[in-house]
């Protein structure tokens, strides 16, 4: 071992941490360090506030916030290079920050992350928003929001473009009651969860299940008995042969979930799981 790591929080001192108080650079840093064991954080706290240091005196000099804004997204998105991975989508390293910040490259929640702490050190209140689909960032204006998409190099969305955006999600046009409500501040914790989620997707599309019962679990460990996390989980366990896990898992699932759409599925896999068992024994 040996390795002098930076602190950052272990996940059962973040986990207790109140929705406040959970800080998202050490969750997401730690999140990466499962996949990167000698990640020191320290350089890539130093690059975001390098980041923002460069900012400080032209974001100083704007009065208008929206203009403000404009000079973080031209700097982050134009000189800087940041970008959204439309190639490769689905690389994994699109979701661990510390390789966003080497590569300058992204999926739209990990980009909204470095838009985030940037536009954050500088005092400007950016939120994320779990839209459906894309992640996006927000901005209160002048009574009302300034929506951007992060993936697309900040570009502002009006109001039109995000009710289309969300009406295959939602199999309807949202109102505007409807569309205030999704564009919700998204808590801290959530946007872990989320990280995670989109972790364990990608993990389980490629079948490397020992990553995603570690993505699942870490959902656990923000989210005790979150019931998709549990049925990712124990699947997971199922394919590492893991049964007495699975069991568990799977068991609390259908309790937590007995009416949900696959559960008679899931309860096949868990009974055709303990047939296996007995007849190895």
């Amino acid at each position: 071992m040996g390795t002098d790591h930076a602190p950052l929080p272990d996940w059962n001192t973040l986990a207790a941490l109140d929705d406040e108080a959970l800080p998202l650079l050490p969750g997401l840093l730690l999140i990466a360090r499962d996949e990167y064991p000698d990640l020191d954080p320290r350089p890539y706290e130093a690059r975001v506030q390098a980041h923002a240091e460069h900012l400080r005196a032209e974001v100083g000099s704007i009065d208008q916030v929206p203009l403000q804004m404009a000079a973080i997204n031209r700097h982050l998105f134009e000189e800087l290079g940041y970008s959204g991975n439309h190639d490769e989508y689905y690389d994994p390293r699109n979701s661990y920050l510390n390789q966003v910040l080497d590569r300058r490259l992204g999926n739209p929640i990990s980009l909204a992350m470095v838009q985030m702490e940037v536009a954050r050190r500088l005092g400007i209140p950016l939120d994320g928003v779990s839209f459906p689909g894309h992640f996006l960032v927000r901005l209160p204006v002048d009574g009302g929001l300034l929506v951007m998409d992060p993936f697309n190099g900040g570009r502002p969305l009006a109001v039109e473009e995000l009710r289309e955006r969300a009406r295959p999600h939602l199999g309807q046009t949202p109102d505007d009651s409807v569309l205030l409500q999704i564009l919700n501040p998204a808590p801290h914790r959530a946007i872990l969860v989320r990280v995670l989620r989109n972790l364990h997707g990608v993990y389980a599309e490629a079948a490397q299940w020992d990553r995603a019962a570690r993505s699942a679990d870490r959902v656990l460990k923000l989210v005790p008995e979150q019931a998709e996390a549990l049925r990712d989980r124990g699947l997971a366990y199922l394919e590492l042969d893991y049964l007495p896990g699975a069991r568990q898992d799977l068991a609390r699932y259908l309790e937590l979930s007995p009416e949900a759409e696959d559960a008679a599925g899931v309860r096949e896999r868990l009974v055709d799981a303990a047939r296996t068992r007995s007849a190895l024994h």
